[in-house]
């Protein structure tokens, strides 16, 4: 892990908080301090997503982002564990992964992890958790709350290769 901007050191030494979009590349989200794990202009932190975020302190930021980064990442849970350490307890945190439903979902061959509907419910208490399908809690100690779930399915044209 590398903290390339320096503003990024200055904010945390400040005790500023952070909001960090994980797997940006070099379109990171307007606001926004990129991480990636690929050095590229736009990117403020290089980080691998299978290894600890060693640099960002604990319940240092205030907003975590990600878009279609996660289905990418093979040590998922323990990059779960690092969000909840990272971020703040009133925190929030966005995640975008591709259902598993999606047609390109499985024809990525550098997608590791499938989500379904309940996929993020792993890491809330059985209270939290939805009456109609409860799914166990145990692979990890992390709590989070879950606002709102959005399906948005993909539809194709037929097409012919």
């Amino acid at each position: 892990m590398k903290i390339i901007n320096s503003q990024v050191t200055k904010d945390i030494d400040q005790g500023k908080p952070l909001k960090l979009d994980l797997g940006s590349g070099e379109n990171c989200r307007k606001g926004f301090y990129s991480v990636d794990c690929i050095e590229m202009k736009g990117v403020d932190i290089i980080a691998n997503l299978n290894e600890p975020l060693y640099l960002i302190p604990n319940n240092s930021v205030e907003y975590v982002y990600s878009r279609h980064a996660l289905e990418h990442v093979q040590h998922l849970l323990p990059l779960i564990c690092e969000i909840h350490r990272i971020t703040k307890k009133e925190g929030k945190i966005e995640i975008i992964v591709p259902h598993f439903s999606n047609v390109y979902g499985f024809s990525d061959p550098t997608h590791v992890n499938f989500f379904g509907l309940y996929s993020m419910f792993y890491f809330v208490s059985p209270e939290n958790q939805p009456k109609l399908r409860k799914v166990p809690s145990y692979y990890t100690n992390v709590r989070f709350i879950i606002d709102s779930i959005k399906l948005q399915e993909t539809f194709e044209k037929p097409f012919t290769l």
